[in-house]
């Protein structure tokens, strides 16, 4: 039987075990870290640049929820590639690997912002979408869970990496490390 206080626990041992790292694999403290995402946040809302998030299934329905709470709380600019005519079309043109990248070939700009939201760290068309935004120039921040040494931990320009081994528990902590990042915002 499953209990409670247990779960709470292990959450907060997900949480406290939480990894910030830049691109060449230099481990960020979490305190530095937020404070640099949070100054990210800021230059993108002074230059009016756009946040674009991405993930699959619940990481999908994260990545549209802290876009709209950055627009709304943030005064951020902020887009998803979840229309559901755009996501079929992609797919069946162009196969789902490219669902997230080529929108993001057609409207990202150098100096916008893409948080990629993956559970397993090793979702292609989240991977196709970071090798886009690197080539146009676009800051990323990925969220990521499982194994340590997933794919898309080491891609980005800021990876969080929680220690999550179930999806459940890893979309739980992504939801808490988003609404903390908008939260420093102010």
């Amino acid at each position: 039987m499953r209990n409670w206080n247990n779960k709470i626990s292990q959450y907060v041992d997900i949480l406290g075990a939480i990894s910030i790292s830049l691109k060449n694999g230099e481990k960020v403290g979490n305190d530095e870290g937020f404070s640099q995402l949070r100054e990210i946040l800021v230059n993108l809302r002074h230059h009016r640049k756009t946040v674009y998030a991405v993930g699959n299934g619940a990481s999908a329905s994260m990545a549209s929820h802290f876009s709209a709470d950055l627009a709304k709380n943030g005064k951020l600019h902020t887009q998803v590639f979840s229309d559901l005519s755009l996501i079929t079309a992609i797919s069946n043109d162009l196969g789902y690997d490219e669902v997230f990248a080529e929108p993001l070939r057609r409207r990202g700009a150098k100096g916008d912002l893409l948080v990629a939201i993956s559970s397993s760290g090793n979702s292609q068309n989240i991977l196709n979408a970071v090798k886009t935004a690197e080539q146009i120039g676009i800051t990323i921040v990925t969220l990521s869970a499982m194994d340590e040494n997933n794919k898309l931990r080491q891609m980005g320009n800021f990876n969080i990496y929680i220690p999550a081994k179930t999806y459940g528990d890893a979309e739980s902590c992504h939801a808490a490390i988003l609404h903390y990042w908008i939260d420093i915002l102010g």
